[in-house]
């Protein structure tokens, strides 16, 4: 029996196609994953073009191809710009990230990602990070877990998870997935279950992992890493991503607040290239159903005024 894939890539020819590759090109894939954008990426490059690849999970690096335009970044990408830096890459003409969690992590149970089966509440992406799933469940606060379901899960009543949270692990430690869910069940809908359970562990991997933190810090360094001109091309899984990065494309910060210039003109970094979110297609949710909340949204760097684009954005 073949291995199951390590992730299918989504939308794949729409966004390596925003990218508008130039074959002599400098690019970065943020989340390498699978390789699946990296290697229709390669394709398009000539012998001349680089393809820098970043991912923080060690397991990645057994889906680098064999290709010497191709350069492994075992990193978050929240450190972008200095790793660059470091390999001597100090602007690239494109910047790709699918910010979806891989099929693998959902398919590999003992990772703790999902809420089928029972697993170690874990969710780290970096095997080498501190704080698990468990951690966060345990020993933060009522007010703290609240917190984390109200702002990265958006559930409704997180207060009330919190009291459920709370109330089991006084019992005893709340270790696996199976725990979490039945510690939950008198605050589970029966009619919306699973997208219930998907909410609350979406907010706790967000908060293991640091992920709208490393999002923010990604895009305002893209600002300084890409050239004028350059493309950057982000897929998003869920409104408190795709709304930072249509703010960001919008405006430069993350309000979506436009700042004028002393004659009223908008000083906005960036052209989008998107006007609406692309979304899947039915032949590729039919093909791949994981891919149904991807939102993709893509925008050009405008040429700035000397100094500007060194100029801090406030958040």
């Amino acid at each position: 029996m073949a291995a199951p894939e390590y992730h299918v890539p989504v939308l794949l020819e729409e966004s390596v196609g925003l990218l508008d590759i130039d074959p002599r090109g400098t690019y970065a894939d943020l989340t390498f994953g699978g390789g699946g954008h990296s290697r229709r990426i390669l394709a398009a490059l000539g012998p001349e073009g680089r393809l820098y690849a970043f991912d923080q999970d060690s397991d990645t690096r057994a889906n680098c191809p064999d290709d010497t335009r191709f350069h492994y970044v075992e990193s978050n990408f929240r450190f972008l710009r200095g790793a660059l830096r470091l390999r001597g890459v100090g602007q690239v003409d494109g910047i790709l990230a699918d910010l979806g969690v891989s099929s693998h992590h959902f398919d590999a149970l003992e990772r703790g990602f999902s809420f089928r089966g029972e697993a170690p509440l874990d969710m780290r992406m970096n095997q080498r990070g501190r704080l698990t799933a468990a951690d966060v469940v345990n020993g933060y606060t009522n007010a703290e877990l609240t917190r984390v379901l109200r702002d990265w899960g958006e559930l409704e009543t997180p207060w009330k998870i919190a009291n459920c949270i709370e109330r089991a692990r006084t019992a005893e430690p709340v270790r696996t997935t199976a725990q979490l869910v039945e510690a939950v069940r008198p605050c589970t809908p029966r009619k919306e279950e699973a997208k219930f359970l998907t909410k609350l562990f979406q907010a706790l991997r967000i908060e293991v992992n640091g992920e709208m933190e490393a999002l923010k810090m990604a895009l305002e360094q893209s600002l300084k890493v890409l050239r004028p001109g350059g493309r950057l091309v982000v897929i998003s899984y869920h409104s408190l991503e795709d709304r930072l990065v249509k703010n960001f494309m919008r405006s430069g910060n993350f309000e979506g607040r436009i700042e004028k210039d002393f004659f009223g003109r908008s000083q906005t970094p960036f052209e989008t290239l998107t006007r609406k979110a692309v979304v899947p297609s039915g032949e590729e949710l039919e093909r791949n159903p994981r891919s149904r909340s991807a939102r993709l949204r893509a925008a050009v760097k405008r040429e700035m005024p000397a100094g500007e684009a060194d100029t801090p954005r406030k958040r």
